[in-house]
């Protein structure tokens, strides 16, 4: 199930995850390592790739106990790593090309992602380490969910934004300065207007009563964009991102019309973990057919792969049903889906529907349901009490939809961002390809100049303190401009070459003012 032939793969781009507490001992030093793409590197490569970076965290500790080793920049490659728990780092080298301008904290963002997901469906790597101290339960669990995520087996549409997969054709496709106006690990909200936002908390309240005395939650959305939620919101970030990547109409009819029946043998097998070795390669069997994997195997774990393509669907009734998590045994009918919240810790059921462009996910903790019977009598209750109300709320907010380019600003190409809130807004991505170039790989230079003193500033505790502004007229005479205040962000390009620095400025003003509250003025 390789998403890159093997000259691309290891030519561009490499992904590991190792353990430190792992493999110390002389002759035991495969035992850290828990995932390595490309798997059919030589393992004698994929030491080397981690032995390397285990000594840079190492040597970097020396200097920088809280903060190690971030980025290394070699002639040919960049090193990203990232602390993804107490010991548990994640690296991607990348190869530097010219078509391949990458934002290191971009990058570090794919790679907190992965994590993020990977938790929300398995619980954190090292739990799962503890539980079989052999690793391979990790390794299985990190090696299908981490390729699934990497996973796309057709070119996309610049205007199909809505997923994050990073595969076109055979070469992996990762952010670059094509990227430079999106900002990953952020919701992107609708605007709606008084009524409509009553008549979707009348529809919360309605949701909440069908679940009687039961604390639950809930996330609304319209097409790829969030409505309302009541969860925390790094919560909300985990499940809009899955949202947005497999449940949304647009990643349902992308799943629907975009793989053949050709890979069903390959998405099929996710009944146990037995079967799902026999397709996982030689590097990979060399993994978890050794010795020290043997109970892994012995013991049969079931795996659960969420991130499969195409594995979601709607039914009849509006909710969307999916097998990944198995099926009942007695009555075949496929098993909840479930997840852990990173808040509260709580292992919680997952319930889809949707009609039209809404989405409404309600979440309800396992310990309170008797199973899927229990399940079943909740949807009941749903469809009874709240199905018209859902119905009246997607036309209401279809009425007020602007569509595609509802957020467009004519003259400016932009991007918004409330690092606090977990927001950002954007122009759209068919009004982004309109920009030369030039323009974007200027911009990518300087949203990298900005990451770079924004981390100075959190290293200096002075996080959110500093406003800062920067004008830079790229070679094309584009303005390029960068403004921060108080936990906000707007990067903008306006591609008039006849503008000069204060007509540049002017136009950031009447930006802010009009689509920000004032937030980015200078007075």
């Amino acid at each position: 199930m390789g998403v890159a032939s093997e000259k691309d793969a290891s030519e561009a781009m490499k992904l590991c995850v190792f353990d430190l507490r792992r493999g110390q001992t002389e002759g035991q030093e495969l035992d850290k390592i828990l995932f390595f793409y490309p798997a059919d590197l030589p393992l004698s490569t994929q030491l080397s790739v981690i032995g390397l970076s285990e000594g840079l965290v190492t040597f970097t500790r020396i200097f920088s106990p809280e903060a190690p080793c971030e980025v290394i920049e070699a002639e040919r490659h960049s090193h990203v790593f990232y602390e993804a728990e107490p010991d548990i780092w994640m690296v991607m080298v990348v190869e530097k090309e010219s078509e391949a301008i990458w934002r290191v904290d971009a990058l570090r963002r794919v790679l907190k992602e992965v994590h993020t997901l990977f938790v929300m469906f398995h619980g954190s790597a090292r739990a799962l380490v503890d539980r079989d101290p052999s690793g391979g339960l990790v390794r299985t669990h990190l090696y299908y969910f981490i390729m699934d995520f990497l996973s796309a087996f057709e070119k996309r549409s610049p205007l199909e934004y809505c997923c994050w997969d990073f595969s076109i054709g055979t070469k992996l496709q990762l952010p670059n300065f094509r990227d430079s106006l999106k900002e990953r690990g952020t919701l992107q909200m609708l605007t709606v207007g008084r009524e409509a936002a009553i008549e979707v908390q009348s529809l919360v309240a309605v949701l909440e009563s069908c679940a009687g005395d039961t604390l639950c939650y809930s996330l609304t959305m319209f097409q790829d964009l969030l409505v309302s939620t009541n969860l925390s919101p790094i919560d909300t970030v985990n499940l809009f991102t899955y949202a947005v990547l497999r449940l949304t109409p647009l990643a349902l009819s992308h799943g629907a019309s975009s793989w053949s029946h050709s890979r069903k043998a390959d998405t099929a097998c996710n009944t146990s973990t037995g079967a799902l070795l026999l397709n996982s390669g030689p590097a990979a069997e060399q993994y978890y057919n050794s010795s020290d994997a043997s109970p892994l195997l012995r013991h049969n774990y079931p795996l659960v792969r969420p991130l499969q393509h195409s594995k979601w669907s709607k039914g009849k009734d509006g909710f969307l049903t999916t097998d990944i998590w198995g099926r009942d045994v007695n009555s075949l009918v496929p098993t909840c889906p479930t997840i852990w919240l990173r808040q509260t810790e709580e292992k919680m059921y997952i319930l889809a529907y949707q009609h039209r462009g809404l989405t409404v996910i309600l979440l309800i903790p396992v310990s309170s349901v008797s199973g899927e019977q229990g399940i079943a009598m909740l949807k009941q209750q749903i469809l009874e009490n709240a199905s018209l109300k859902m119905l009246k709320v997607e036309e209401r907010l279809s009425r007020g939809w602007g569509g595609e380019n509802a957020y467009h600003v004519s003259g400016y190409r932009y991007l918004l961002v409330d690092g606090d809130r977990y927001i950002s807004r954007a122009s759209p991505p068919g009004k982004v390809t309109t920009l030369t170039k030039d323009s974007l790989v200027a911009l990518s230079k300087l949203r990298e100049e900005v990451d770079s003193i924004k981390g100075r500033s959190v290293c200096d505790n002075s996080c959110h303190e500093k406003d800062l502004e920067i004008s830079i007229r790229a070679k094309n005479n584009a303005w390029l401009i960068a403004r921060l205040t108080r936990g906000k962000e707007l990067y903008m390009v306006l591609e008039k070459s006849n503008e000069t620095l204060l007509y540049a400025s002017e136009a950031v003003e009447k930006f802010s003012e009009r689509y920000c509250n004032g937030a980015f003025s200078l007075d």
